[in-house]
This record gives structure tokens, C-alpha cells and sequence, in this order.
């Protein structure tokens, strides 16, 4: 029988790998509350509807990457494919929406079925910050700001730009879609197949196209900004504004669409060229139809979400490994001492293994792959002189420790 191995796009998180993903996770989740925002954890599968409304039919995560499947009862479910339409599920269940309003941040994994490739799995992890009942440009700035911080905190600011643009009110998407309509009709015998099907149901996903051809058409079709309306200039101006004040430098790219109709004014990404293909490491918009379609009223809405793996990979470090402090029982001293020291020293906050049976040799091999910053001997000797034997792993100096000493302010002694 050949070994069993991971599935597909899917990936074990262990050692520095994992130390990277925990300093995304950790310093993200900080910033976070720096800002006002509270955690939420919303299930991993959701009914399939709740993705359906909120990506939309047309989008190739519905139609192609979502992981959905028939439970016992025949109720269709479907693992989270992103968390934004979680969130805004849970904000109308829980009745949150009479308490607005609410800031959130959210991590965990995600579930695509797409072409595995670098950053880029079926099983992938995100953060995420979503801020639900705030209608001004200055809430925008400020989910903006957050996500900035959270890169600078990182220390991979100088690695990223900020790409911005404007999708307008309703009038002006109305407007905008009616002229991408009749531009695209026009040229309707050198669209993909794909797009020919999005002309007719939602012909802003064509501006998604990744197909080349299509890439020509789209470079010469009608921008948002010719159609914004004076409220929808206004919004966009003062955002900008606002991100002045905030000291935070972005450029404008009017190729950053949403195609769904709750997607509205705001609509951003920081991306890289560090990563090769893939740019994008953290992005959103604003969405103020979304809870509304989740069975809430109107709630205006504007979040990001940032891959965890990207972010990882672009850390210039990865944080170091843990220090441990193991203790290498020798001959036979008292177990029960043993223990109680072992206890002792943890609870004072150090990190501290024991050195399980084997040679002396042996034992110190593995307290060095374990990196240990030092080892305790303790044998039958030394418990009844009340001392342990400690040998630093950086000089190899040994020195002898009074248990008292040890037991009372062991921090300090392994600094």
C-alpha cells in the first residue's frame, strides 16, 4: 500500500511554516483590537445559499471551486469558500443588527477547488476584518488604515502598494453598466465564451476576464468615474481625503471591479510583486447590499480579507523556534521530586521538557534538537544537597543552582 499523503492543495503547518502562519495570525488579531475590532468565529460550513447569494451564480467560485455536498438530511451545505458572507450571516441571526455598529475580525480556514500553486491552496487560511453599520468615507479610511497597520506590523509595508478605485452609487452603476452593455454587444463576436454568458447576466464579471482577448476589449471599455454621480464623486473624494489625513499613499486603478450589485464606492487591494502571479495579498470594498441579502435590512458594510500564506511568504524572517529549558533526571532521584520541580518551573512560565530515558549522550542530542537554551541535571546527589547542575547550550559553562533559588525566580536564571 503506497503512503498515505495529503489531499491535493492541501498542506501540513509545522515548524517554521507554522511559526510563520502564528506571527500573521497573532499580530494581525492584535492590531485588530488596537482598532476596536472584536473577534468572531462563525461555523466552517454554511448552507450552500448563504455563499450563493453572496458571491453570486456567475462568479467561478460558485459555479466552479465551491466544496458543497448534500448532508444525511439532503440540506445542501457548503464549506466556507471566503468569511465575509458568514459574517453578515451571523450579524442577522444573532439580531446584531439592532446594535450597530459592529466591528469584527475573523482568521481561519478557507476551501477552494482551484489549480493549486504558489501561496495558493484548496485548504487555505485567511484574516479578515469586516466593519458592518458605518455609511461615511472615514469608516472606509479607517478599514484601509487597519489593514495597513497590520502589513506594517508585519514588516512587509515597504513590499506592497495600495490600489484603489470607485465603483460609484447605484445610479452611477446603472449608468456605467448600461454603456458596458452596449460597448461589449458591439464586440460581442470576439468575447470568450465565458464572457458572452456574462454579458447577458452580469457583464461586469467581464471586466474579471482573464481570457487575452478579452483583455483587449476591456482595455478600451467605458471607465466608473465617466458616470459618477455628484454624490458618488463626492464620497470618492472625501475617501481619498481621508487617507491623506491617515498618511497612508496609494494610486489609483480603475481595474479593480466588483461585479455583484451590493458592492459599492470603495473597492481596494495591496498587492506585491514579490510573489509572482500572485499580487494580491490583502483586498475588499464596500458592500452595503450584502445584508440585506442575508435576510437583514440595509447595513452598510466595508471589510478586506488577506491570505495568511501570502503574508507568511513574505516575511523577511521567520520568528525563531521556542527555547526550552530540559531537565535530564540522572541515576534514579525520586520521581515525585521530579515532577513537582517540573511543575514548578512551568508554572513560574518557563518552557520546560524532561529528558525521557536513553544515554546521557543521547539526552543531549535531543535536548539540542529540542533547542534547549539549558539543561538541568538532577540525580540523587543533588536532590539531597538541595542544588541542581545547569549547563548553558550557548557556552557549554555548567554552574551549580540552589533549588530554592531555582524554584523561586527561575526566569531571571534562564534569561
Amino acid at each position: 500500500m503506497s503512503s498515505i499523503q495529503p489531499v491535493r492543495g492541501t498542506h501540513d503547518l509545522i515548524g517554521e511554516e507554522q511559526r510563520r502562519h502564528a506571527r500573521v495570525v497573532h499580530t494581525a488579531r492584535h492590531i485588530a483590537g488596537l482598532y476596536g475590532f472584536d473577534e468572531w468565529s462563525t461555523p466552517i460550513f454554511e448552507e450552500t445559499r448563504v455563499f450563493s447569494r453572496s458571491l453570486g451564480d456567475t462568479s467561478d467560485v460558485v459555479s466552479k471551486e465551491m466544496y458543497s455536498f448534500n448532508d444525511r438530511d439532503g440540506e445542501s451545505l457548503t464549506l466556507r469558500p471566503e468569511g465575509t458572507a458568514a459574517v453578515c450571516r451571523a450579524l442577522v441571526t444573532n439580531a446584531l443588527t439592532q446594535s450597530l455598529p459592529q466591528k469584527v475580525f475573523y482568521t481561519g480556514p478557507m476551501f477552494r477547488h482551484e489549480r493549486p500553486q504558489k501561496g495558493r491552496y484548496r485548504q487555505f487560511h485567511q484574516i479578515g476584518a469586516e466593519l458592518l453599520g458605518a455609511a461615511e468615507p472615514l469608516a472606509d479610511a479607517e478599514v484601509i488604515a487597519l489593514g495597513y497597520a497590520v502589513l506594517e506590523a508585519l514588516g512587509v509595508a515597504q513590499y506592497v502598494t495600495l490600489e484603489l478605485n470607485t465603483l460609484g452609487d447605484a445610479a452611477s452603476r446603472d449608468a456605467w453598466r448600461q454603456a458596458l452593455v452596449a460597448y461589449f454587444s458591439a464586440h460581442g463576436d470576439k468575447l470568450s465564451e465565458d464572457s458572452r454568458v456574462r454579458l447577458e447576466k452580469n457583464p461586469l464579471r467581464i471586466l474579471d476576464s482573464k481570457d487575452a482577448g478579452d483583455r483587449e476589449l476591456v482595455a478600451n471599455a467605458p471607465m466608473m468615474e465617466e458616470f459618477l454621480t455628484p454624490e458618488a464623486r463626492t464620497f470618492w473624494d472625501e475617501l481619498r481625503q481621508k487617507l491623506d489625513l491617515f498618511g497612508i499613499a496609494y494610486t489609483v486603478n480603475p481595474a479593480i471591479v466588483r461585479g455583484l450589485d451590493y458592492y459599492n464606492h470603495t473597492t481596494f487591494e495591496f498587492v506585491t510583486n514579490r510573489l509572482g502571479s500572485q499580487g494580491t495579498v490583502l483586498a475588499g470594498g464596500r458592500y452595503d447590499g450584502l445584508v440585506k441579502q442575508m435576510g437583514g435590512p440595509e447595513v452598510p458594510a466595508i471589510g478586506w480579507a488577506a491570505g495568511v500564506e501570502r503574508l507568511a511568504m513574505l516575511l523577511e524572517e521567520a520568528p525563531q523556534a521556542p527555547r526550552s529549558v530540559v531537565l535530564i533526571p540522572v541515576g534514579s532521584p525520586d520521581e515525585k521530586a521530579v515532577c513537582q520541580i517540573l511543575q514548578a518551573l512551568r508554572q513560574q512560565g518557563v518552557r520546560t521538557e524532561i529528558g525521557y530515558k536513553g544515554s546521557l549522550r543521547k539526552r543531549m542530542e535531543r535536548a539540542g534538537k529540542q533547542n534547549a537554551s539549558h539543561v538541568l541535571f538532577l540525580g540523587e546527589d543533588e536532590l539531597a544537597r538541595g542544588v541542581f547542575r545547569v549547563k548553558s547550550m550557548e557556552t557549554g559553562q555548567e554552574s551549580e543552582v540552589a533549588t530554592q533559588a531555582l524554584l523561586s525566580d527561575a526566569r531571571s536564571i534562564f534569561a
